[in-house]
């Protein structure tokens, strides 16, 4: 968000996530339902008039229109199984990004980003030297493209930020669309002062 040049505040949501599906599902509908659940949950705690973002990433094998979720690794086994099924393979990370008014202004905002990634094939000493980091362990798809899992990515199409969490540019359109002209801001914000 830094990177609009829009000030924020971060809100964690306490919605509480469904497991992931253990059968194909239409991914982008799903990540934009748990998106649009976050951001409600945080705009029924908002004070004051307010826009709320809320985004889900999903990292899944890709089947097409739909896609097995992959979730976050329940356990460091979990993990090692997770980065198995993406070794050399390549998948998708779908994002859903949910903006509204708080409180109760109009109808949400949502929208939802795919991109699809490769990587490379690892081996078990890898995989198992990545996980003794402790890293995948709070990361859907056990990785984060913007740590130590970057050299296993041999590449990707679309959205970078949207495999590290938020895509930036799907972000932009749907401010523009509430009619937040973001790209001012930068330019026209008195300095902060603190």
């Amino acid at each position: 968000m830094a990177l609009l040049g829009l000030p924020f505040e971060v809100l964690p949501s306490r919605y509480e996530e469904p497991t992931a599906s253990q059968e194909p599902i239409f991914m982008a509908e799903f990540v934009t339902t748990l998106a649009l659940h976050k951001a409600q949950e945080v705009a029924a705690r908002v004070d004051g008039d307010s826009w709320v973002i809320g985004a889900d990433t999903e990292v899944a094998l890709d089947l097409g229109e739909k896609g097995m979720p992959l979730g976050k690794p329940i356990d460091a086994e979990d993990a090692r199984r997770m980065l198995r099924l993406l070794s050399g393979r390549a998948h998708v990370v779908y994002t859903g990004v949910a903006l509204l008014r708080a409180p109760g202004g109009g109808e949400p905002i949502t929208a939802a980003e795919r991109t699809l990634v490769r990587f490379r094939e690892m081996t078990e000493a890898m995989i198992d030297d990545y996980v003794a980091t402790g890293e995948p362990l709070d990361k859907a798809g056990a990785y984060g493209a913007q740590g130590y899992a970057a050299p296993f990515i041999a590449g990707f199409e679309g959205d970078f930020f949207n495999v590290v969490g938020l895509p930036l540019c799907l972000v932009g359109r749907l401010l523009e669309q509430a009619g937040i002209p973001w790209w001012h801001y930068r330019l026209h914000m008195p300095p902060l002062i603190g």
